[in-house]
């Protein structure tokens, strides 16, 4: 299971480029010497501050181009793919923005960056040119043990972002060439990362690759180049999964591999920093977020600071990466900083495209009792008794197994004509109504406050168009069912049930354009109501279940039908999933009718 190995640009060879073009049109506050690949700020805007630079292969975007900009990069040097800028680029960043307060290099430990920017930094001073020009290798990969990487050291990642958002910050307070270098190393000292991936990424221009791991597996520790990990894994909940990752970055007991200077004597406080690897879901994200929030509370470490979103990826690897950054503990008296300093450099306003939204507040806490809300009285109470209470709620049990039984019918409807979801759809709701009658929220004493009721289930556990739209017709039916009771009906006969349901199609039409035949929910839902008063509720779901039908040879007019293939649907004799789901459920029903 690869990612996609399809790509849009012009030409590989160009994609580089192409790509800080586009941002330098997104970003009028900085320029681009494309000659050199720079992205940089104008001198004019830097002269008073310590310049901080980045940069290294292409490839890691938003990382390092799109941080370019005020409270963060002044300049940003940029490779091909995966390969390190030249030291002529770097020479012209360096250039282009330092000045008589010198330049901080912030750079990722890889071999050709330190190289490169090293030789660039020392041609510069070399050359006896204004400001001196230092280079720190952030080394935050707590996968890399000491003794693998006893020469090269470990890898960057992630926690490079952390380096020079807080470098930066110190810079724009004035600070000097040593002190923002100093923030800088002891911020290094302090980070540590853990990256996992489900697949490798595909580099644009590349032959296609093979997949080295099974469907059910991940990579724990690859590196943002395609490197391979550490250990392979089955996928499993993600909740195990933070846990493996939180624990090796906070793990004192192994001596290669422990980087960080955790206590884990409830007194730890951390910066968490939650990074997609390019191709995690943001819904997927927030759920990781939140249970590396939950894992640091439970092993009493205090989350002063989340950070969650794409700040460095590798290319369209479906994977993230979780950091931890230590902050200085209150008891410890020969840190140089405390960790409110840590914390206003890292809260000091940054502007620039790839600086993700951050709240500068602790996490909120989950499970707190929320603030009484007074709702609005219901409206006036009224009786309106089934003529038989078990009937009506075996019928309404029957109508819900009839529709979990259909699921899979539905499903495969739906994959055809929309979207896949109705069977699963009409399967949630269905299951939710079964609970409240087994809880006794719906008891079949008063119809008017269980038709009620299962509005409100339909529309809290159904979710989409569809439970928009029983929601809003069983809230009709409930109206109609009130209106008869306050005008003198005290139980549910069958013309009580069939005026009810007619007001609730009325009801239901203001709000859907659907009108039979349109190979909607409304063609077998009309249906049936209009046959009702003559045919009762067996003659009635036999209409129902004709009109159902017939819409395998309609023309959809609404719903997502619409935008389907049309010619497509009548071969494939497809009835709607939404129609079928109304015959489904009234066919349910027979063998109920109110006497």
């Amino acid at each position: 299971m690869l990612p996609t190995e399809k790509h849009l640009l012009n030409d590989a060879s160009t994609l580089v480029v192409d790509s800080l073009k586009g941002l330098a049109q997104l970003n009028p506050n900085v320029k681009f010497d494309e000659g050199q690949r720079v992205i940089y700020t104008p001198p004019s805007s830097n002269s008073s501050r310590v310049a901080l630079l980045s940069g290294g292969g292409s490839g890691h975007e938003p990382a390092h181009a799109a941080f370019v900009g005020k409270g963060l990069l002044d300049a940003a040097v940029c490779g091909n793919i995966f390969a390190s800028p030249n030291v002529a680029q770097i020479r012209r960043g360096v250039e282009l923005v330092t000045g008589d307060k010198g330049a901080l290099i912030v750079v990722m430990n890889y071999t050709g960056d330190a190289l490169h920017f090293g030789l660039a930094a020392e041609q510069h001073r070399s050359a006896g040119k204004p400001g001196d020009v230092r280079v720190l290798l952030v080394q935050d990969d707590v996968a890399v043990g000491r003794e693998q990487g006893t020469i090269v050291g470990r890898r960057g990642l992630a926690g490079t972002i952390l380096v020079y958002k807080i470098a930066s910050a110190l810079s724009d307070k004035g600070g000097d060439l040593d002190a923002v270098e100093a923030v800088g190393k002891y911020v290094n000292s302090r980070i540590g990362t853990l990256g996992i991936g489900l697949e490798h990424c595909h580099v644009p221009g590349t032959r296609a690759g093979e997949s080295h791991l099974e469907a059910n597996q991940l990579e724990l520790g690859m590196g943002i180049h395609n490197e391979a990990g550490t250990e392979k894994l089955e996928l499993g909940a993600i909740s195990s999964l933070v846990d493996k990752m939180l624990s090796k970055i906070t793990d004192t007991t192994d001596s290669d591999r422990s980087f960080v200077p955790f206590k884990n004597d409830g007194s730890d406080e951390v910066v968490l920093l939650v990074n997609n690897l390019g191709a995690v879901s943001e819904l997927e994200l927030g759920g990781i977020t939140g249970e590396a929030v939950k894992w640091l509370e439970s092993k009493k470490i205090k989350t002063r600071r989340v950070l969650s979103g794409t700040y460095m990826t590798s290319l369209n690897m479906p994977g993230f990466s979780l950091s931890l950054l230590l902050l200085p503990s209150k008891s410890d008296s020969s840190s140089p900083y405390s960790s409110e300093q840590i914390l206003e450099y890292l809260d000091a306003p940054a502007s620039a495209p790839g600086w993700a939204w951050t709240s500068g507040q602790e996490p909120g806490v989950l499970g707190q009792k929320a603030e009484e809300v007074h709702q609005a009285k219901k409206g006036k109470e009224v009786d309106l008794a089934p003529t038989d209470s078990k009937a009506f709620l075996a019928a309404i049990t029957r109508a819900c197994k009839s529709i979990i039984e259909a699921e899979p019918e539905l499903t495969k409807q739906d994959q055809i004509a929309g979207d896949g979801d109705a069977g699963l759809t009409l399967e949630a709701g269905a299951k939710a109504i079964l609970k409240a009658i087994e809880s006794g929220k719906v008891a079949g004493k008063n119809v008017v406050e269980d038709v009620g009721t299962l509005a409100e289930i339909v529309e809290d556990d159904m979710g989409g168009t569809s439970g928009a739209l029983y929601s809003i017709f069983f809230a009709g039916l409930g109206k109609g069912l009130r209106d008869q009771a306050s005008a003198g009906a005290t139980t549910t006969t069958p013309e009580v049930w069939s005026k009810a349901a007619a007001d609730a199609l009325t009801t239901l039409y203001k709000y859907t354009r659907a009108r039979p035949p349109s190979r909607t929910l409304v063609d077998p839902l009309e249906a049936f109501i209009e046959s009702l008063p003559s045919k009762g509720l067996s003659g009635a779901a036999e209409d129902a279940q004709a009109a159902a039908d017939k819409t395998k040879e309609l023309v959809a007019k609404a719903g997502r039908g619409a935008y389907v293939n049309q010619e497509d649907l009548k071969k494939r004799e497809v009835p709607d999933p939404g129609a079928w789901g109304i015959w489904r459920i009234v066919d349910g029903l027979r063998g109920y009718e109110a006497k």
